[in-house]
């Protein structure tokens, strides 16, 4: 049966135009513009029929550039961008300006504010319910077990705001392969527990990553394992994460390939859920394959 295949996190940036704090600590390979027509080839290749782009820095002008991609790709279903959630006016009208772009979320890097409270100050809170208006999911780089017990918090505060966690919560992969068991229970035990709010999901990305230098499959299987026992596949997403990806894979197809490769245990509807239908509901995207 033909299902709908997403890469629900994909990225694009342009350092020419866009300012981004972070990338001066980051791998030579990534400090170039990256486009999202350099991997259409290969998303047709594969079966991929669209992504959604994530924003790359807390500021307005990445997310333009990001909403000029989708402007030029027939590859871009959505945009999840940034808007000053501490400043709910000036978020909303910012939201106002792009009524007729493809926003379909909003994101935070929480995991590099200074105040490790962020997410939870009232200001903020008062943001989270003008995306509850808005209809908007909230995407948290939850990287750290005390950020995922924010998330439980935010989403028990807001059932009708749908929250998701990328990178699966940045899963100590690389400590579980060097036997730290106890690191690795921590932060199961805190997904686990944001998981028990239904409208809590997650994206399976940036694993690769995660475990550290000459990964293999079974390195990521633990966190696809774990995620499926407590999210399920209804409620969980793959996302490829590229580029940012490309500091521990080849390619593109080479990240895709072993996402997909976790998957092999599941059944089709699982499978079909994680690679494309669960992001189809959760970002509010019109059904690409028609149900048969």
């Amino acid at each position: 049966m033909p299902y709908d295949v997403v890469d629900a996190h994909l990225q694009a940036w342009d350092p020419e135009t866009v300012h981004y704090p972070w990338m001066s600590h980051d791998p030579a390979l990534l400090r170039r513009t990256y486009r999202v027509d350099e991997v259409g080839g290969a998303l047709h290749e594969h079966h991929v029929d669209g992504v959604v782009l994530v924003q790359s820095a807390d500021n307005r002008a990445d997310s333009e550039h990001l909403l000029f991609q989708a402007l030029c790709s027939p590859h871009v279903l959505g945009v999840v961008a940034w808007v000053p959630l501490d400043q709910p006016d000036d978020a909303a009208a910012q939201l106002d300006h792009w009524r007729t772009e493809p926003v379909v979320g909003v994101s935070h890097h929480v995991d590099r504010e200074s105040d490790p409270q962020w997410l939870l100050r009232d200001a903020v809170d008062d943001g989270l319910a003008l995306l509850c208006e808005r209809r908007l999911v909230l995407d948290v780089p939850a990287t750290t077990p005390a950020l995922l017990a924010h998330v439980a918090a935010v989403a028990d505060r807001h059932p009708k705001l749908t929250v998701v966690v990328d990178h699966l919560g940045a899963p100590p992969l690389a400590a579980l392969r060097a036997g730290d068991h106890a690191t690795w229970r921590t932060w199961a035990n805190a997904l686990r527990r944001a998981a028990e709010l239904p409208n809590v999901v997650a994206k399976l990305a940036g694993l690769g990553r995660a475990a550290g230098p000459g990964w293999t499959v079974d390195d990521v299987r633990p966190a696809v394992d774990h995620a499926v026992d407590v999210f399920g596949a209804d409620r969980l997403m793959a996302g490829s994460d590229w580029p940012t990806a490309l500091d521990a894979h080849a390619s593109w197809p080479e990240v895709w390939g072993g996402l997909r490769a976790t998957l092999a245990g599941l059944d089709a509807h699982a499978v079909a859920r994680v690679l494309g239908r669960t992001a189809v509901e959760v970002y509010g995207i019109p059904p690409l394959v028609a149900e048969r």
